[in-house]
């Protein structure tokens, strides 16, 4: 399906927000150069506050204003706000007064010239990290490893659908607490909804299953920190003075693995409850969905994209004919596979075969229209002996995948060794691990050019949706500064004394999970990270869980908590069900979101508990 334009959203000029933005910031500073006005201590908080607000009302209703824009803009007035609460008084005034404009460049050169600068206005280490990991899973992506895990496993549980998504699910779980978690998913729902579609599921369990995903890749995914930005940012936010993170590997294992373990038997009951009876008769699977991984490889290959049997059609509709086209459309919407669609819709054969040579390849078109032919005719012995000659055409033609998906193996180990070597030695950056294995998984694909092309825009495109971040992550810098979280910090200590750590640390898991479910959830974690470093380690460590927990919760339950959440609707919006609304993605995941809130409740207070032991 493709998604309805939605006329009721009216998209506002973000060129107009960033120059009254830009207007707003010369004004703070002209009034202060000109009268020497000083703006309130609650000025910069509030700014923040608007920021992060903004994001989720111009975001999520009618009014929209690009992210990038929003935040952008409004870091101009948050920087020239605290450029006038802190230059007066402080050691640049006096520095410049001495050195004047080489002052300033130093400052600058210092803070934007340097990687300690860098780390320290925007999180470079861990930004950059993603960015790897972004290239990275993608060119993993195009030798399609999870699809030809996928497909053998449905065939080892002789078409079950349960034990294949949970086996999947599985893999997926553990891999995104160490690769991104939104590449991952990216991977794991069309994969899944190929499942989905072979088992003639309805629409609302394809639905339910992509929003399974959004689980899967982050409450499931928290057991280690590589795999999910909010996690990289409160581990870096936590740093003692010698520059090693509290939030140790040892940390995620000891204190996050055991809610993303139950996390995971929740997602598991649940789909055996949706999906228990769920088969696919695998014995009369079509060819092209049991070979499905290598159609995906040879359009991106000859493509340099991933095609649905709609868009085959939509590329050939000039050919086939409006009227023609859609009902052979209407055909694969309901069920049927591309070649049988176009044989019991009457296309004529060389129109056939033309669409089939570009969906799949033309060394292949001939055979494959014959199969469908026979196959429509009752022909069971020549349709099943034209099938083995397509499937060993197609063995034929993805020789190269095999190589890559070697070396895709190969990169994820000299990932892995990376990290273990960040581990032991902190100065080495943690981008040199993300950064390694994309260059040896590039390696797999390097001789084919748009396959390489595929993967670079797709990653690209990916990474694009965390611009936004840079300019909120510089504002909470400035925020520091000036104090704000010293205030956050005598809140948490006086409510520990007063109501005890337990409590204190359920009600961090709550409000993170609310504010993730309306803001960004990398935002929540860069907030409230700053707020409980001051405490001793072992309670320090017993909140961070409490807010990853709340966190990769919150992420889920609304379509803009997390970066998984805002990839799983576009997807559903686009692919399943194009009059799907945030309200239904709210009402159907709640149930799910509510069975977690317990588990991971009883799991906090289960820490507090031998926290008290212990003590």
């Amino acid at each position: 399906m493709h998604e309805a334009a939605d006329d009721s959203v009216v998209e506002l000029p973000s060129w107009m927000f960033l120059v009254g933005c830009f207007a707003a910031a010369v004004a703070l500073l002209a009034a202060w150069m000109l009268a020497g006005w000083t703006p309130p201590s609650w000025l910069l908080p509030s700014l923040t506050l608007a920021t992060v607000v903004g994001l989720f009302v111009f975001g999520s209703f009618k009014y929209r204003i690009h992210k990038n824009a929003l935040t952008y803009g409004m870091a101009l007035v948050i920087g020239a706000t605290f450029l006038v609460q802190a230059y007066p008084g402080s050691d640049l005034a006096a520095e410049v007064d001495a050195r004047g404009i080489q002052a300033w460049l130093s400052f600058l050169g210092r803070n934007l010239l340097t990687w300690h600068g860098l780390e320290h206005l925007f999180h470079a280490d861990t930004m950059a990290f993603i960015l790897g990991l972004t290239f990275f899973v993608s060119v993993i992506a195009q030798t399609r490893l999870l699809e030809s895990l996928t497909l053998r496993l449905l065939n080892r549980f002789a078409g079950a659908v349960l034990p294949t998504l949970v086996s999947v699910t599985a893999v997926v779980a553990f891999s995104s607490g160490i690769l991104d978690g939104v590449s991952m998913i990216g991977l794991t729902i069309r994969t899944l909804v190929i499942v989905m579609f072979l088992a003639s599921a309805s629409v609302s369990t394809v639905r339910y299953t992509v929003m399974v995903c959004t689980v899967v890749t982050t409450v499931c995914g928290m057991w280690l920190a590589y795999g999910e930005p909010p996690n990289l940012i409160m581990k870096a936010n936590l740093t003692a003075p010698s520059g090693e993170s509290y939030l140790t590997n040892g940390f995620f294992l000891r204190y996050c693995l055991p809610g993303a373990l139950a996390s995971y038997l929740v997602v598991a009951w649940n789909l055996r409850r949706r999906i228990g009876g769920v088969r696919v008769d695998v014995a009369s699977m079509d060819l092209l969905d049991a070979n499905a991984e290598s159609v995906r490889y040879l359009q991106a290959v000859r493509h340099g994209e991933v095609l649905t049997p709609i868009e085959a059609l939509e590329a050939h509709e000039d050919r086939i004919g409006v009227e023609l086209s859609e009902s052979v459309q209407e055909r694969v919407r309901r069920g049927e596979t591309l070649g049988k669609a176009m044989v019991a819709g009457g296309v004529p054969e060389q129109l056939r075969r033309r669409v089939l040579g570009h969906y799949v390849a033309e060394e292949v078109a001939e055979s494959l229209d014959a199969h469908y032919v026979a196959a429509a005719a009752g022909d069971s012995a020549r349709a099943r002996q034209l099938e083995l000659q397509a499937a060993e055409v197609l063995r034929m033609l993805t020789p190269q995948r095999q190589r890559a998906q070697r070396i895709a193996a190969v990169s994820l180990a000299v990932f892995v060794v990376a990290l273990i070597w960040h581990g032991i030695d902190h100065r080495v950056p943690l981008f040199v691990a993300s950064g390694s294995g994309f260059v040896v998984a590039l390696m797999g694909i390097i001789s084919l050019p748009r396959v390489r092309a595929l993967a670079l825009r797709e990653a690209r495109i990916e990474f694009a949706e965390y611009y936004f971040l840079f300019p909120l992550f510089f504002s909470i810098t400035l925020l520091s500064h000036a104090g704000f979280f010293d205030a956050l910090q005598v809140l948490l200590q006086d409510a520990a004394a007063r109501f005890g750590t337990g409590h204190t640390a359920f009600a961090q898991f709550l409000g993170c999970t609310f504010l993730s479910a309306i803001l960004d959830n990398n935002v929540v974690a860069d907030f409230g990270s700053h707020a409980i470093i001051e405490f001793e380690l072992a309670v320090l460590h017993l909140f961070a869980m409490a807010q990853i927990a709340g966190y990769a919760l919150g992420g889920c339950w609304t379509h803009i908590g997390s970066a998984q959440s805002v990839v799983a609707f576009a997807f559903i919006r686009r692919e399943v069900d194009e009059s799907y609304t945030p309200v239904q993605w709210i009402r159907e995941i709640t149930s799910i979101i509510l069975q977690l809130g317990v588990v991971l409740t009883i799991l906090i207070y289960f820490e507090n508990r031998l926290l008290d032991v212990l003590h």
